[in-house]
């Protein structure tokens, strides 16, 4: 019986906004040790060196020319993806976090399911330690859970996904999808199946998260209104729950 990996196509794409001090990492390991996987660096408008290094080592990337966020930056990479024909999209952030190596659990829990989306999960079997991110984290899942009729996810901020081919043409064309918890909520109460596979995550190799305490705080008044009000009006496509 063929493998995965000869049946399906599978493309990474990789969100780079600044990433000079990591992207190479993240790349030459992609190349060296999983050769399976095609790959496409998304630099979304970077100030520093990332466009450059991309270019000089010869990876595989689009040059956005201006910062458009990383709904922009998986949209784009959804289109390139729609565009050659791939079966699969696995979202693999460009701080070096994520390790390539779940990629076939994730591909092997979606085929096993015939669910829409998997996500790679640092709780799904391990509880959430407790600080201030995954305090927030939690609530978001509990806002999730309250608003799908019980619908659990543990790692709502997990930006290590993979995608289906109907899910690569909606992130890749409908505006109302983001790579957010609330559009989770959102996709859940469309019918929308979503599972968990359990990974591991790195340290960020270097550089700085956005999300300082000031836009924490910003971040989880978004989420919430979005999730508790705002996706009610949201348009659903034919064939989606009302």
């Amino acid at each position: 019986m063929a493998s995965i990996k000869t049946i399906s196509k599978i493309l990474i794409i990789i969100p780079a906004y600044n990433e000079a001090g990591c992207i190479e990492k993240v790349v030459d390991n992609l190349e060296k040790n999983y050769p399976q996987y095609d790959y496409v660096v998304i630099n979304d408008g970077s100030t520093d060196d990332t466009r450059k290094i991309c270019a000089r080592r010869g990876y595989n990337f689009m040059d956005l020319p201006v910062n458009t966020g990383l709904s922009g930056a998986i949209k784009s990479g959804m289109r390139y993806a729609n565009y050659y024909g791939y079966d699969y999209v696995l979202q693999l952030d460009g701080d070096g976090q994520h390790d390539p190596k779940y990629i076939e659990d994730m591909i092997t829990e979606m085929e096993r399911t015939g669910c829409d989306i998997v996500i790679g999960s640092r709780f799904k079997t391990k509880r959430k330690p407790v600080n201030s991110r995954m305090i927030g984290s939690q609530l978001l899942t509990y806002a999730i859970m309250i608003t799908t009729g019980g619908k659990y996810i543990g790692d709502v901020t997990s930006g290590m996904r993979l995608f289906n081919k109907r899910m690569i043409k909606r992130f890749g064309y409908d505006i109302n999808y983001s790579p957010e918890p609330d559009t989770l909520a959102y996709l859940l109460n469309c019918g929308v199946k979503i599972e968990e596979v359990q990974v591991e995550m790195h340290e960020r190799i270097a550089g700085t998260s956005y999300l300082d305490f000031k836009n924490s705080i910003w971040y989880m008044m978004k989420m919430f209104f979005s999730i508790f009000i705002f996706q009610w009006v949201r348009k659903r496509e034919k064939g989606d729950k009302k």
